[in-house]
């Protein structure tokens, strides 16, 4: 896997990672258009925590701008064939205690690919290897056992439920928490 940095708009720091059928790669504004009607589908916004619906180019444009922060690495999901984007998938970072929760998203039509694996299989090397992480975990809604399924092929740890934890469209929902440590990941390699 290739791990590319190049300079952006404004001097900053582009950063792509490639993987046998993706390009993992900084969002830009010119994304905007294909970024709406994909994040901003229903059935996405329902299992994701932090995406509204109806979602606009306003909150395209934010999230653009967030994922240009020093605590996130926010990536677009690209096919290498065609440059098309299809999600994305990111980490949150909390360096004082080297530790990121792993977040993805897909866009209706990709769905059962496997791009959601490979990408976030990516992000986990990303922040073992060359962010020097301890610790990674992610969370899906108990709704949601699609997303569980993608954690346990990583290899990610199942480390409990957390009861009522989100609060998603009027509606209180499970948690269901994994996690990876630096030295299962490299156990695992």
């Amino acid at each position: 896997m290739e791990n590319l940095y190049g300079s952006g708009a404004a001097g900053s720091v582009q950063l792509v990672l490639e993987t046998a059928r993706l390009k993992l790669r900084t969002y830009s504004k010119t994304d905007i258009a294909e970024l709406v009607p994909l994040i901003g589908a229903r059935e996405v916004a329902a299992t994701t925590l932090r995406i509204p619906y109806p979602y606009s180019e306003k909150d395209a444009i934010e999230f653009i701008a967030a994922s240009e922060s020093d605590s996130e690495r926010r990536l677009a999901i690209i096919q290498r064939t065609d440059g098309r984007l299809i999600g994305g998938v990111g980490l949150r970072l909390a360096s004082q205690h080297q530790h990121a929760e792993l977040g993805y998203w897909l866009g209706v039509p990709y769905w059962g690919k496997g791009y959601a694996t490979e990408a976030a299989r990516e992000m986990l090397r990303y922040g073992f290897e060359d962010l020097h992480l301890h610790r990674i975990f992610a969370s899906h809604f108990n709704n949601n056992p699609a997303s569980g399924r993608i954690l346990k092929k990583l290899g990610m740890r199942y480390e409990g439920c957390q009861r009522e934890q989100f609060r998603k469209w009027d509606q209180f929902l499970d948690s269901e928490l994994y996690g990876m440590l630096r030295q299962e990941w490299d156990a695992a390699k």
